[in-house]
């Protein structure tokens, strides 16, 4: 009892109790942070392998020394990951479901030229090539077939170019209402079967000098008055305009009081042979490609498409184009003859 009595009054001395608080507390800390350095190697550990394991994830990114900050980043990478995957696989299905599309429009295009060729060909071997003028009359429409399938392969060729950038443009300066002019030359005789008129807005007397490649703008200015031909009314006229739209360009704009198009039809125009009339046949000829073309074709050269329409009252495609200014100057070959 004495030695108890002694040791509670040499523990009870102000010296001594200070020393036991001091030894817990440095005892204490030691232990927190054995067991914290512990507890973050684990941890880091642990999250070092979902890095590892996500391998779309940096784990460069990961400090083993800030283990709560690390998982407020691991959270946020791993959110990212998940909203980047969720988004590419629903672009993955959007593009499926175009490719898909692509591919029955591509079969249903090349396959009815192809299956006409065929039946004019085995009608022949038949027999049918012992009567001149059935032979002559089958070999001609076997040959409008074949046209068709080579229209259609070449207007795939040149999208594929435009796409990856292997078909060059020529630029050179030239009066956009003299292509124009040309333009309604061509198409005149296909425009009067549907007694439609070509014409510009108004009498242009000066020339209008752009800078492009002459012979794919023409090739635009074609296939938008073609079709505005096509789905235009008896009677009826496609116009085209040249504005000044600001102080380096012009904007062109192809004009018709034809069927027009739907609403709901107008985001998808330019697709690759994207049909509005779904009922899966064409009224008019032509490999479905044409709008495609076009806008390839003013997007290689930097530039807007755009197109407005009513249905049933008529549609406005509209392209932008650089303006030049001045006239080309004559080559010195030119200028001696």
């Amino acid at each position: 009892m004495a030695v108890i009595m002694s040791v509670f009054m040499f523990l009870t001395s102000e010296f001594h109790f200070w020393w036991i608080v001091g030894f817990s507390l440095v005892c204490y800390l030691f232990c927190f942070f054995i067991v914290q350095y512990r507890v973050e190697r684990f941890i880091y550990r642990r999250i070092k392998k979902i890095y590892d394991d996500v391998s779309l994830l940096d784990s460069k990114t990961l400090s083993p020394t800030q283990v709560t900050t690390d998982m407020s980043t691991l959270t946020r990478e791993v959110e990212k990951f998940a909203e980047d995957k969720k988004l590419e696989i629903e672009t993955l299905k959007v593009r499926e479901a175009y490719r898909k599309e692509f591919m029955g429009n591509v079969s249903h295009e090349l396959k009815t030229p192809l299956f006409t060729v065929q039946g004019y060909i085995l009608t022949l071997l038949d027999g049918a090539y012992k009567d001149k003028a059935v032979r002559k009359k089958y070999l001609t429409r076997a040959s409008k077939g074949v046209e068709r399938l080579i229209y259609i392969v070449k207007d795939l060729d040149m999208i594929t170019k435009l796409e990856t950038g292997d078909l060059h443009l020529k630029f050179e300066t030239f009066d956009m209402v003299e292509l124009i002019q040309q333009s309604f030359d061509l198409l005149e005789m296909k425009a009067s079967k549907k007694n439609i008129t070509l014409t510009f807005d108004m009498d242009y007397e000066e020339p209008i000098w752009v800078r492009a490649d002459k012979e794919r703008i023409q090739q635009v200015l074609t296939n938008l008055i073609v079709n505005s031909i096509k789905y235009g009314k008896s009677g009826g006229t496609t116009e085209i305009s040249i504005e000044n739209l600001i102080k380096n360009k012009v904007i062109v704009r192809v004009t018709d009081n034809g069927e027009g198009i739907e609403k709901e039809n107008i985001p998808r125009l330019f697709e690759r042979f994207y049909r509005v009339d779904k009922s899966g046949s064409r009224k008019e000829g032509g490999s479905g490609l044409g709008l495609s073309i076009v806008k390839h074709i003013i997007e290689a050269h930097g530039e807007k498409i755009y197109v407005e329409s009513v249905f049933g009252v008529g549609s406005e495609f509209s392209f932008t184009m650089e303006k030049s200014q001045a006239a080309p100057q004559p080559s010195a070959a030119a200028q001696i003859t």
